[in-house]
């Protein structure tokens, strides 16, 4: 089992571990829909130092990641971050991940569960005039997230960080270091994502800690980061997207680029939209008082239609949500299904994404 960094800082104060990925990760440290509250009305700090980080160098990059990511890598200026997704030649996803275009390279960010997966996979693909190297136990990351991470970036950086755009990155002197952050994140939230080398990561913890006093910051761990998370509709992998779902039936046809030229798993994708979709992954909202959870089945009429995909209890709703895979003709905003907990068909119904509707992402 790996440690992040940050563990003992993480132990110090308090949090909850469990193994999740390969690591020992904090999962909650005051109480998740505390710690989820609190990124909703302040900010937070996060270690996500699990995640992985590929340098990708040399002269056919931009060919190369055109071929293996769907969304459209040449639009890409120094200092863009785009999402993107990576595909099996049958369609299905190999993983969701985010694609830096940098002065020297790009640098792609990639599942903490997928890291060898997705290395794997690259370098198959890989031709000459390209070098992938594995930087994820050379990296460390921390996300600052919340209606005030500007505020506290503003102590840490005299970087005009207004001009700074949601998914757009920079170079630049924060805490008296120079380094890469991103205003990015997973919690529709504003928000920066900070990469710096693990012997410093303690460092830039402590300094984001003590500015964010003044926010009344707290450490968010795994669980908020969850709830977080779904409330906006953002992918899980391994839940809501995996090698048996294309990224047209997520609703993630905004990242697929047909018309770029080809890629893995674009003739499967251009048949199943030319076809049109079967099933599409909904959120669904609870009726009355129950929480959906993962592999929860989902009803229509009494005859079992889908499968939860994430579930949760919605700190901000004070609800039960949920997202998953139904038939397109039960997909429509205002359908009314059941979702079997605990032995018992609770009824929920299809809602408009995300379902907390006032993020401060940028």
């Amino acid at each position: 089992m790996k440690k992040t960094p940050l563990s003992d800082l993480h132990e110090a104060a308090g949090a909850k571990m469990v193994p999740f990925a390969g690591f020992y990760m904090p999962v909650s440290y005051r109480g998740i829909s505390e710690e989820h509250r609190r990124v909703r009305s302040t900010v937070g700090v996060f270690d996500l130092s699990h995640m992985g980080e590929f340098r990708v160098t040399g002269s056919k990059a931009l060919e190369f990641l055109q071929k293996v990511t769907t969304n459209d890598v040449a639009k890409l200026a120094v200092g863009d971050v785009q999402y993107s997704m990576m595909c099996y030649p049958e369609g299905g996803v190999v993983d969701d991940l985010l694609v830096y275009r940098l002065s020297d390279s790009y640098l792609l960010v990639v599942n903490a569960a997928n890291i060898e997966k997705d290395f794997n996979w690259l370098a198959k693909q890989k031709p000459d005039g390209v070098t992938l190297t594995d930087e994820s136990d050379q990296t460390a990351l921390i996300a600052i997230q919340g209606p005030k991470a500007e505020a506290l970036m503003a102590k840490l950086t005299d970087f005009d960080l207004p001009k700074l755009g949601y998914y757009k990155a920079a170079k630049d002197n924060v805490c008296g270091e120079e380094i890469l952050f991103s205003r990015t994140g997973y919690t529709g939230e504003d928000g920066f994502e900070l990469y710096m080398t693990p012997e410093r990561a303690e460092h830039f913890w402590k300094k984001v800690v003590k500015a964010g006093q003044a926010f009344d910051i707290e450490p968010i761990g795994l669980g908020a980061r969850d709830t977080l998370r779904l409330e906006m509709k953002y992918m899980l992998y391994g839940n809501d997207i995996d090698a048996t779902t294309n990224p047209l039936e997520a609703g993630l046809g905004w990242v697929v680029k047909l018309a770029k030229g080809d890629f893995i798993g674009k003739g499967p994708t251009e048949k199943l939209k030319a076809e049109g979709l079967k099933r599409k992954l909904v959120s669904l909202e609870m009726a009355e008082k129950a929480i959906p959870r993962k592999g929860c089945g989902v009803f229509a009429s009494g005859q079992k239609v889908g499968e939860v995909t994430s579930g949760t209890f919605s700190p901000s709703l004070e609800k039960g949500i949920g997202l998953g895979y139904v038939p397109s003709a039960l997909a429509e905003v205002g359908t009314k299904l059941e979702i079997e907990i605990r032995g018992k068909n609770s009824p929920a119904v299809v809602v408009p994404a995300p379902f907390y509707k006032h993020g401060t992402r940028k």
